[in-house]
């Protein structure tokens, strides 16, 4: 294997431990589900389209801006929105633009709305919070400082944090009994 393949390879797999899989996949699901060219979800993303495209193929490992992370969860909040399908282009293209044009969410100001939060998903809920507040490593430092003591709560931090949202929901109905 080539450095080129060991480099895509391991970031790949870095990629899958902080965003739940690798972004290829998740970008790829986004750009299908809201119609989008790579050069169109880089602008609403706040990437150049070199960098989207390097990530996606694994030749870079990390979203560095939590600008653009924050946009990258709420652009899929908009597509996984139960009534996405019913929405006219112009709405959609008026979301993308609001979401365009938000800024990074950090551990030292939580910003999430009761209009990204999607109603009828509290694992949805529950993660939207915790990316806002933090970044996939911090979550997983987090995590990692309270393993041993709190192991539980650990849990919860990796899953709804650092998670794909079938685990976060998987995880919410099998703690709650539903």
């Amino acid at each position: 294997m080539s450095v080129a393949e060991d480099t895509v390879t391991r970031n790949r797999a870095l990629q899958t431990e902080w965003y739940g899989e690798p972004l290829g996949d998740r970008l790829r699901r986004l750009l299908d589900r809201l119609g989008l060219s790579q050069s169109g979800l880089a602008g609403v993303l706040g990437l150049s389209a070199p960098m989207l495209s390097q990530l996606m193929s694994g030749q870079r490992a990390k979203i560095s801006n939590p600008a653009v992370l924050h946009r990258l969860v709420a652009a899929e909040e908009l597509a996984a929105d139960p009534g996405f399908d019913g929405l006219p282009a112009a709405e959609v293209r008026e979301r993308l633009g609001r979401i365009r044009g938000e800024t990074a969410a950090t551990s030292s100001g939580a910003r999430v709305t009761a209009e990204r939060v999607p109603a009828r998903s509290p694992a949805r809920a529950l993660q939207a919070l915790l990316r806002s507040v933090a970044s996939a490593s911090e979550i997983e430092d987090a995590a990692r400082l309270i393993d041993a003591s709190h192991p539980e709560l650990a849990e919860v931090l990796r899953v709804y944090g650092n998670g794909r949202t079938s685990e976060a929901e998987a995880h919410l109905a099998r703690v709650l009994g539903h």
